[in-house]
């Protein structure tokens, strides 16, 4: 039952994400996430069977130290963004930004729900909430295409700098799901220990 809920938890969380992206580039102008629907919380149209159910319940059901999925992803076009120098990096981080604040403030009813009258169940639930929106946010933030943190990085770079990262980037995706797949297996042998601890002392912080 608890992997179920931590799943249910991991897809809503990806959702809201992508929303995020949509909402965060309609607001710079444009709307190409409004016209294509993709501005709801309605899972359906942002479900990716492979990342937001498969992956995600692998990940779960085996006890991974990873947290990770992903939805459709929302589109946006960078071209009509009205600002041509912070709009991208802005969209970019508007998923993680999102994820850390639904951290923050279910964290925050963690440490303060007893005195609010929760019971046990309601803050066990808003502590599972934080701490995947918590990890989902800072996991999207690491520089590796396709993850946030490299959009952010590339579209915040001088130009001549950002073509070597555009670059990078477009062999990465050149190599499909191959490259996702060595990056989470490097990721889980080598860096999900401290960055697993990392997320667990933000955790702690947060909830008291």
């Amino acid at each position: 039952m608890t992997s179920i809920l931590a799943l249910i938890i991991l897809i809503l969380s990806v959702i809201a994400h992508e929303v995020a992206h949509g909402y965060a580039a309609d607001s710079l102008g444009d709307p190409t996430a409004r016209m294509a629907g993709r501005l709801t919380l309605n899972p359906v149209p942002h479900i990716d069977l492979m990342g937001s159910i498969i992956i995600p319940a692998l990940l779960v059901f085996s006890s991974s130290p990873i947290l990770f999925g992903w939805a459709r992803p929302v589109p946006y076009n960078p071209y009509n963004l009205r600002s041509k120098r912070w709009g991208e990096t802005l969209v970019a981080i508007a998923g993680s930004a999102t994820n850390l604040f639904l951290a923050i403030i279910f964290g925050l009813l963690v440490r303060w729900g007893a005195m609010l009258g929760f019971d046990a169940t309601a803050i066990s639930l808003a502590a599972t909430i934080s701490f995947v929106n918590l990890f989902l946010g800072l996991f999207n933030l690491i520089p590796f295409p396709p993850l946030d943190g490299f959009t952010a990085l590339r579209s915040a770079l001088p130009w001549n700098l950002s073509m070597g990262l555009t670059q990078f980037e477009n062999k990465i995706r050149g190599a499909g799901a191959l490259s996702i797949i060595i990056f989470l297996l490097v990721f889980s042998f080598v860096f999900s220990g401290p960055f697993f601890g990392f997320v667990l002392w933000l955790f702690s912080i947060i909830t008291g």
